[in-house]
């Protein structure tokens, strides 16, 4: 039996180390040995989450609690999952201090090295480096199952536990059965930033050229009139975008796995912010809209399942094919502005063309493509007027003048493996209204102060605008951004997904 104190010290060995392989080593034998019941909450808890996903425990709470730790480790996962279970089943008057007596029971149980393995997992601080890519390899090594197949049937199905136990159990050929599920969030493809143009065709003679939108990713999923819609990490977002319900209710197709992106456009159909979009996502629009407002609609640019009598499973299928099923499931008026250009001047026009109509920039995807299930390869590229990367909040400075008191100058952070690494500071792109929402978030988020610094925990994604990227030796990562000013913040975006050191090293000039 693994108990929780086996947990809690396989977390303090991982993250003393930097070694990919040693982390999948640990982590295989780990699996290898414990019960199919254990199995699931390993999983769970040693990438950063729980079963019962968010359980409603703050930092502010577990700061408050000052719980004499266990001097014998006594523990078992079950314990933990089974408390963890009642304490989200609390509700009514009376539940916080309730909930509150049987996490400070649970604690009491603990040893000091557990209560703090618990504390970090409780707010989604756990970062030792075991992160769901990591434990995708564990899975693999200790099954002697590929890692490719490994990883497409945790992507199809969005269940690392089920995975697990049936490659366990049954080894590769189990995992076939892991397929598109309509009304189950899949991981969406992403694209590269796009550097040079030439470079591009002299990988590919032709690309497929589409309008970057800049509004919020949605996987639309349909079948016998039921809509489901999901956003970039996998949020269900049904309930916040009314008018896209609509919009994919009415197309004549009765099952059906889209990918698109969700925008507001005004009354000359040119895009509004990507604010003004989440703005309303974020108030859960009713289906009524205000009289001065255009409702929010979806353009589609790709199609992972379709059909009537049968459903066919697209994302094996080129790009120039899953187009062709595109068209056939979506009217002209709801597909993105698309053409396929042959030269880098053709691929100027329409860029030109295009953001000149208020869009954000080009897409540039390969004809031959399959669609990569949560794969960030070169088979998409982005290309933009300014670069844009989203980076994390690590902490920011407090403002004077028309700022004072508020909370401006922000401390921009990348990733460094299971870390982040400042790569730059702005005050810059940041109005009033935005100011002072930033500033209720962050002191949400303290950790400390430092002087009139304020650090906070990396919870909030901003999406940064920039120049380019120069040398540093103010920075232990030794890049810093040129001119970096805020776009806006990104509700969509999980902190893991924000741009790496090395990404961001590779943009330093020859």
């Amino acid at each position: 039996m693994i108990t929780f104190e086996a947990l809690a010290v396989c977390s303090e060995d991982l993250a003393r180390t930097r070694s990919k392989k040693k982390k999948v080593g640990a982590l295989a034998e780990l699996l290898d040995t414990c019960s199919r019941d254990e199995r699931p909450l390993i999983l769970h808890y040693l990438t950063g989450t729980l079963p019962q996903g968010k359980v409603g425990i703050g930092f502010r709470l577990l700061q408050e609690m000052d719980i004499a730790a266990a001097e014998e480790a006594t523990l078992t996962l079950s314990d933990v999952d089974s408390t963890l279970q009642r304490l989200t089943a609390i509700t009514g008057k009376g539940s916080a201090a309730q909930r509150r007596r049987r996490l400070e029971e649970l604690f009491g149980r603990a040893t000091k090295r557990e209560q703090f393995f618990l504390s970090r997992l409780l707010v989604g601080e756990l970062r030792q480096g075991a992160l769901d890519g990591i434990m995708v390899d564990a899975v693999a090594h200790a099954t002697g199952v590929s890692i490719q197949k490994v990883r497409r049937a945790w992507m199809l199905s969005g269940d690392l536990s089920a995975v697990a136990d049936a490659a366990f159990r049954e080894g590769a050929s189990a995992l076939e059965a892991f397929t598109i599920r309509v009304g189950r969030a899949l991981r969406p493809m992403l694209a590269q930033p796009a550097s040079e143009l030439r470079a591009l065709f002299e990988e590919e003679s032709a690309w497929r050229a589409e309008a970057k939108l800049d509004g919020v990713r949605i996987q639309a999923h349909k079948e016998k009139g039921r809509v489901w819609l999901f956003s970039r990490s996998g949020r269900d977002m049904t309930a916040s975008l009314p008018d896209v319900v609509d919009a994919i209710a009415r197309l004549e197709v009765s099952s059906a796995v889209l990918d698109g992106e969700a925008l507001s456009l005004d009354d000359r159909g040119r895009p509004l912010p990507f604010q003004t979009t989440m703005r309303r996502v974020g108030r859960r629009q009713q289906v009524v809209q205000a009289a001065n407002e255009q409702p929010t609609t979806i353009r589609f640019f790709d199609v992972l399942q379709a059909g009537a009598d049968e459903v066919v499973d697209a994302i094996d299928l080129p790009l120039e094919h899953r187009i062709d099923l595109l068209t056939r499931v979506v009217p002209e008026e709801l597909m993105v502005e698309s053409t396929v250009v042959r030269s880098v001047e053709e691929a100027q026009a329409f860029f030109d063309e295009v953001t000149a109509r208020g869009h954000e920039g080009v897409m540039l995807k390969s004809l031959s493509s399959s669609y990569e299930l949560g794969n960030r390869g070169g088979a998409w590229r982005k290309w933009k007027p300014v670069h844009t990367i989203e980076l994390v909040v690590l902490a920011a400075e407090w403002g004077s003048g028309r700022r004072k008191g508020r909370l401006s100058n922000l401390h921009l952070g990348a990733r460094d493996g299971d870390r982040f690494a400042i790569v730059g500071k702005t005050f810059k792109g940041l109005s009033d209204e935005l100011l002072q929402w930033q500033t209720d978030q962050l002191l949400k988020r303290s950790v400390h102060t430092e002087g009139h610094v304020v650090h906070v925990r990396p919870e909030l994604v901003v999406e940064i605008a920039f120049d380019g990227v120069q040398k540093s030796p103010r920075y232990p990562g030794g890049v810093a951004l040129r001119f970096a000013r805020v776009r806006g913040y990104r509700e969509d975006i999980e902190v893991n997904q924000v741009e790496t050191l090395s990404a961001l090293r590779t943009r330093l000039p020859e």
